[in-house]
């Protein structure tokens, strides 16, 4: 079985961070988050792989060569990197022009997966393909239930599966139910032919609704956790639900030290090399990225923390992300949904709130309660 991967977004919503790396690569649960994804298609016998990259291409290459969880690896850029210095370099092809681009690639011999590259699921692949491959379609859309499908692709199904509405991000009122596109396909090599060459295409908005009409779209509703890492909030989410139900229990990184006077609570994870001062509080939901150097009577919780970070004493962190290599200075209160950026520096006493960002190599002097970016 193969597998494509659709990893070239920039990851706008998650700026600062995707300033300096790809979104695919932030880590959750200290764990960069396509390491998760591919590691579980390692385990659903795939054998094969193809990244769809685009935006810092280098970054995925260097970190996965040839090879990765016991799979192949190959890439296939949206654009040649000869064109990667251009203005317009950063626009993609879409889900649909990235899948037609790597179509020598995948091949016509049999059905293969598509996977948007910033979803969290435990989905049976295997049972997934197995579905699709029994039905007539062209296209199997994995489903998935949620209380809010504005932000989704929504489908409408008769009872043996097949979709027969395809609504992209529609309105509360006008969604024809809550069972969301949940970024996982199963395609059989046909859907070549519906796809036009050399343009971006959005296969939600283009390709499926024609599918639908021609009854060739089927649906496959699956139970499970499912997240996508859109938002800031989205990855707090993501790094909550991972710490719940994939590391199974507390987790203490290699030479990782502890202040005996330290309070850690449950979910958390700390990598290695770590050092956590004396009467500091970590967790619950507190991811501590590996190099990380904690003062005493710091407050760490449902954060993440990127390594190489050093946090001064008496700094409160709730419900922030902290990017690689920042210093954040001592009783310094940081929450509400604030990013600082990698190598940011926030003076002592500084309080941020209300999903401020700092921006990379940000000296940030002052205290901000309102949202903005600080750059």
């Amino acid at each position: 079985m193969e597998a494509m991967i659709l990893a070239g977004g920039i990851g706008t919503r998650l700026r600062p961070l995707s300033c300096t790396r790809p979104k695919m690569l932030f880590p959750v649960a200290n764990r960069p988050l396509l390491d998760w994804t591919l590691e579980k298609l390692g385990k659903n016998k795939v054998k094969k792989t193809i990244l769809a990259i685009n935006y810092m291409a280098d970054a995925f290459i260097k970190r996965y060569g040839e090879k990765a969880h016991r799979m192949k690896i190959f890439y296939s850029r949206d654009l040649d990197p000869a064109e990667e210095s251009l203005q317009f370099s950063q626009e993609s092809l879409g889900t649909g022009g990235s899948i037609k681009k790597a179509e020598k690639l995948i091949g016509h011999n049999e059905p293969f997966l598509v996977l948007n590259g910033d979803i969290l699921t435990n989905i049976s692949y295997v049972e997934f393909v197995r579905k699709h491959k029994a039905s007539s379609s062209i296209a199997t859309i994995a489903l998935h239930e949620v209380e809010d499908p504005s932000r989704y692709g929504v489908v409408e199904l008769t009872d043996k599966g097949r979709i027969v509405r395809f609504v992209e991000k529609p309105s509360r009122e006008e969604a024809p139910s809550n069972l969301v596109n949940a970024g996982i396909y199963a395609l059989s090599p046909e859907i070549f032919e519906y796809i036009p060459k050399g343009r971006r295409v959005s296969i939600e908005h283009e390709i499926f609704p024609k599918l639908a009409e021609e009854g060739k779209l089927q649906g496959h509703i699956f139970q499970g956790y499912w997240t996508d890492i859109g938002e800031p909030s989205d990855y707090l989410k993501a790094n909550r639900l991972l710490l719940d139900l994939e590391t199974r229990k507390e987790k203490l990184g290699k030479n990782a030290t502890l202040d005996s006077e330290s309070e850690i609570r449950k979910p958390y994870i700390i990598g290695e090399n770590a050092a956590v001062g004396g009467k500091t509080k970590i967790g619950p939901y507190a991811a501590i990225g590996e190099d990380v150097i904690i003062g005493k009577g710091v407050r760490i919780e449902n954060s993440i923390i990127f390594p190489r970070t050093a946090i001064s004493d008496f700094a409160s962190i709730k419900g922030a992300i902290i990017g690689e290599a920042a210093i954040i200075g001592r009783y310094a209160k940081i929450e509400g949904g604030c990013i600082v950026g990698d190598n940011a520096i926030i003076q002592d006493n500084v309080t941020l709130t209300q999903g401020v960002s700092v921006c990379p190599s940000k000296h940030v002097t002052g205290s901000d309660l309102t949202t903005k970016c600080l750059m």
